[in-house]
């Protein structure tokens, strides 16, 4: 297993998180183009793009760096002490750089203004709750397959997220870069900059009862030694 260097680790952060914030930005918009009259479809649109490319990425970028593209997932690997401080926020900064990079890559493809802050509303406590389970649901997918199927890591969180798109209010976004990145995007994707805190303070606390539960559920049980036999 080749064991690569920081710099190429944060890079692959940097490029993975690009390209999903640039299909998760660019798919919004041309569903909405497509389908202006119709959130139904839009919505099915974003979100098949969406879990595609978190498989195609996770597969190119996981034997690099890890392929988390979202600081909660940086966060919740930190809190299980699997990465450094300093590589945490390094991983951090260049996720929520390649995000913004992403979205205005996808604002100039559609011919948009660069960036446009969202006056799409989403807030209250049912959206925060909704960003609790999406992110929950998000870790516990990465932390029960890497325990078990590694190779499924890929399906699985595409494939959670496609699901979370529909059984969440908030159409689970599950990742502060995210977030960020499409407060700056007033389109289908969008999200009003006010709200965004909201969503990220939810993310990482759904982040951090995944990583506490998970810890207890995954932890190795000890062998209770067997009574020796003196007959």
């Amino acid at each position: 297993m080749i064991n690569f260097d920081p710099s190429r680790k944060i890079t692959a952060e940097f490029i993975g998180t690009t390209f999903l914030l640039a299909t998760v930005i660019g798919s919004g918009i041309m569903a909405e183009t497509l389908s202006p009259n119709n959130s139904g479809i839009a919505l099915l649109a974003n979100m098949a793009a969406t879990g595609a490319i978190l498989m195609v990425l996770i597969l190119i970028f996981g034997p690099i760096s890890g392929a988390h593209f979202n600081p909660a997932v940086t966060f919740g690997f930190f809190l299980r002490r699997e990465i450094s401080p300093g590589m945490t926020a390094a991983y951090t900064s260049v996720q929520i750089l390649g995000g913004l990079v992403g979205a205005v890559i996808a604002h100039l493809m559609f011919g948009l203004p660069v960036v446009e802050a969202s006056t799409h509303i989403r807030t209250g406590p049912a959206q925060w709750l909704a960003e609790i389970v999406a992110t929950f649901g998000l870790l516990s997918t990465i932390y029960g397959c890497i325990r078990f199927r590694v190779e499924a890591v890929p399906y699985a969180v595409g494939l959670y997220i496609s699901a979370a798109y529909w059984f969440t209010s908030s159409t689970s976004f599950a990742n502060p870069a995210v977030t960020i990145a499409r407060s700056l995007t007033d389109t289908f994707s969008g999200i009003r900059p006010e709200d965004a805190l909201g969503f990220i303070c939810s993310q990482l606390i759904g982040a951090i009862l995944a990583t506490m539960v998970f810890y207890w559920l995954l932890k190795p049980v000890g062998i209770t030694p067997r009574p020796e036999n003196n007959n």
